[in-house]
């Protein structure tokens, strides 16, 4: 089983990879969903996961709130990306909308191909996309190399354990094509649970290992990982 481990910053990192985490999602602002991180937290977060042989996913997101973005928001992510490339980064974590509800096609083409040469996961803004156009965004996403989709199953104020049938269906739909990442809302306690109903090897989130650090923190904050 694949432990991926949202973490902010660099802070609980060390005690993440030592409890367990096989891959990292590096992130700023957990509270409004994960934003993207300084350079100094990238490089050192890096470094340090390629020393413990710690892959490392980057979200690349230049604020909270929604995922339709304009035109300035949308260089500043391709330049990120770039950056992010050039310091070692094993993968990135995006995704744009457009107000209709579906994929931001054109965004997301120019941000895949400036992501050419690594990971790509596609986050939680799936579950934004139009109910009934989900599968056919899968397809999308599959057919342009995409590796996983980051996807809660639901609205992120759900609890995961009541869309286990629709990950399910995901997963079936998905095949060998793209991997369905679960992720939101699970914890040590449902974790067993959510793994044995959906037979899956990889999974997502911020308490997969427990409470990180001697302060509790709560679960992101809009649901967009």
């Amino acid at each position: 089983m694949l432990k991926e481990v949202c973490v902010e910053n660099f802070t609980f990192v060390p005690e993440a990879i030592e409890l367990g985490a096989n891959r990292v999602e590096l992130c700023d602002h957990l509270a409004v969903g994960g934003t993207t991180v300084s350079h100094g937290v990238a490089a050192l977060t890096i470094q340090y996961c390629h020393r413990k042989n710690c892959r490392v996913m980057a979200i690349v997101r230049p604020r909270g709130g929604n995922f339709i973005y304009n035109k300035a928001e949308i260089e500043i992510m391709q330049q990120d990306i770039t950056h992010l490339k050039q310091m070692g980064v094993d993968g990135v974590v995006i995704g744009c909308l457009k107000e209709d509800g579906w994929i931001d096609e054109e965004t997301m083409l120019m941000l895949l191909d400036n992501a050419k040469g690594v990971d790509v996961t596609f986050h939680m803004a799936f579950d934004q996309i139009n109910l009934e156009l989900q599968f056919q965004a899968i397809d999308w996403l599959a057919s342009r190399g995409v590796q996983r989709i980051l996807t809660h199953g639901g609205p992120s104020h759900t609890l995961i354990e009541n869309n286990l049938d629709r990950l399910r269906d995901y997963i079936n739909f998905a095949g060998n094509r793209i991997i369905i990442l679960p992720g939101g809302g699970i914890t040590v306690q449902n974790l067993p649970l959510i793994v044995n109903t959906l037979n899956i090897s990889e999974i997502h989130g911020t308490k997969i290992l427990g409470e990180l650090g001697s302060e509790k923190r709560g679960d992101h904050g809009d649901g967009s990982r």
